[in-house]
């Protein structure tokens, strides 16, 4: 049987990790809104999808920041590298779907 102040603390932590977990879906859903904007702007105006100056840019950025927090960069970029994905797959069916 766990020691109940064990118990406690443990709780304690996992209601925090539910806490930041609830935030980042919400803050990635409000970075899909704003990208899926991007896009849309984007094929209005026959621009590429993707933007390998601003994504270079984004991952030296994220690098550096996951640095200062004590975050793996490593891994940090790997997650940025997922998203930047997912966004052009975004921007390229919001191309094709303008096209339609």
């Amino acid at each position: 049987m766990i020691d109940p102040e064990i118990k406690k603390e443990l709780s304690g932590y996992r209601q925090s990790i539910d806490n930041i977990d609830a935030a980042l879906v919400h803050m990635l859903a409000e970075r899909f809104r704003c990208t899926k904007a991007v896009g849309v702007l984007k094929a209005k105006h026959n621009l590429p999808p993707a933007d390998p100056a601003r994504e270079e840019y984004q991952i030296e950025r994220l690098r550096r920041l996951a640095k200062e927090a004590d975050l793996d960069p490593d891994f940090a970029e790997t997650f940025l590298n997922f998203i930047i994905h997912e966004v052009i797959r975004h921007h390229e069916a919001i191309a094709a779907d303008l096209k339609d």
